[in-house]
């Protein structure tokens, strides 16, 4: 039998000795509960030296010697780590700690370790620590299979002792619901109101508990919308009436979502706001695709822009003719419908009319497809392809890169989507 511990180590000293892969595991989540890692091994990994470089761990460079556990000149330990590849020197720190009545975990022999270290998993306030008769790959496997449920809502963790309040302005990423962030579903699965667009990952909806309040605030292009007005009113309203409300939008909220407008409308109204990042289909598209937006010796920058208002228009803000001559590649959201506009001004502010051009329809959703062409030729693609939003333009000669890598093909996309989600969606 065991008896576990929820340890607070923030401020205590703890020992490491060995600094290979197991001291690798290991010593991140030590530094990240506050507590003061001393290493002692002749040689560590990049990560832990990179590590001990930043002041995050002191680490000794040498072997393990008497005395260095509890000697009259080591610090006061709280939890000792036996982690090198030689079973004598882990059994030597052990028998030390042991003689201090100091806790020891054994990575090399489970079955005459003092202290088990938990397969262990924070979901928002909750940490779950799993102990397995000292088994780490069944106790792995238990802890994500509660964690995965904690996050995804099916273990309903809303009913905590502190509830969340406010608003949280989601990014809920560029359609496949497995490429919302962790954060950003933890939080969805504690709303009680959830605000979601057209383009949010809608299929996680349905695993929302039946007392949550969806509203709809769908923008169909050229077609029904909710006013942005409405909707700030909805967030401050169900906010205000005690009502934890997640926004949730496709993409991320701060790139051409009107976050900034929400998150102005909720502080002025003296309501909590939080913001959390999501993918946005203006990297997502092109990875996708299998495109990669830069690429060296090919391009050394990218730039995002929307083109729901043309090149010609007055009120665009968009330095075009910069743009053309700068040679770096081009994204362009929310620019199916001026696709022709825009290759026109790229080509008269001097970008080649033969380079290369991908539009992903959909991206990472089962539905995603391409087309290609040129400047000189992608309208009329698009338009014989019948390509309608959401659609990314990827404007550069990173698509002919991708093309030559052979790595822009079908395949490459149905693999791309199954290994970011764990499913196949052939």
């Amino acid at each position: 039998m065991t008896y576990l511990l929820g340890l607070r180590m923030a401020g205590r000293d703890v020992l490491v000795v060995g600094g290979g892969e197991v001291a690798q595991r290991r010593i991140p989540v030590l530094i990240d509960a506050g507590a003061h890692v001393h290493l002692i091994s002749p040689s560590v990994s990049t990560a832990l030296e990179d590590l001990a470089s930043a002041g995050h761990l002191t680490w000794h460079a040498r072997g393990y010697e008497p005395g260095d556990v509890a000697g009259p000149e080591a610090p006061t330990y709280w939890l000792v780590h036996a982690a090198t590849d030689d079973p004598a020197v882990n059994a030597a720190v052990a028998d030390e700690a042991e003689n201090a009545r100091l806790w020891c975990v054994r990575a090399d022999d489970r079955h005459v370790s003092a202290a088990w270290t938990p397969a262990s998993g924070t979901v928002d306030d909750v940490t779950v620590g799993v102990v397995a008769s000292g088994d780490p790959r069944r106790a792995a496997g238990l802890r994500d299979a509660v964690t995965d449920q904690l996050a995804d809502g099916t273990l309903d963790a809303r009913r905590g002792r502190e509830r969340l309040s406010g608003v949280a302005l989601v990014g809920g990423g560029p359609g496949d619901p497995g490429l919302i962030t962790v954060r950003g579903q933890q939080l969805l699965s504690q709303a009680d109101v959830v605000v979601v667009d057209r383009l949010a990952p809608t299929s996680l909806l349905d695993r929302l508990p039946a007392d949550v309040e969806i509203v709809d605030a769908a923008k169909i292009p050229y077609g029904r919308s909710m006013a942005q007005e409405a909707i700030n009113e909805v967030l401050i309203d169900r906010a205000r009436n005690g009502k934890f409300v997640v926004r949730l939008k496709g993409g991320d909220s701060f790139l051409f979502g009107r976050g900034g407008e929400e998150a102005a409308a909720c502080a002025e109204a003296g309501v909590p706001v939080m913001a959390v990042p999501g993918v946005s289909s203006a990297l997502a598209a092109p990875a996708a695709a299998g495109v990669p937006t830069t690429h060296r010796g090919v391009s050394q920058g990218a730039h995002v822009v929307s083109a729901h208002v043309g090149p010609d228009d007055p009120r665009s803000t968009i330095d075009w003719a910069a743009l053309a001559m700068s040679g770096d590649t081009v994204v362009v959201l929310m620019g199916v419908a001026r696709l022709e506009q825009v290759a026109e001004a790229m080509v008269a502010h001097g970008r080649d009319a033969e380079t290369s051009v991908a539009v992903v329809q959909e991206a990472t959703l089962p539905g995603q497809r391409i087309v290609t062409g040129t400047l000189s030729t992608i309208a009329d693609e698009a338009r014989s392809a019948d390509v309608r939003p959401p659609a990314v333009v990827i404007i550069g000669e990173v698509v002919k890169t991708a093309r030559e890598l052979d790595i822009l093909h079908t395949g490459a996309q149905l693999e791309t989507r199954r290994l970011a989600t764990g499913r196949d969606l052939q």
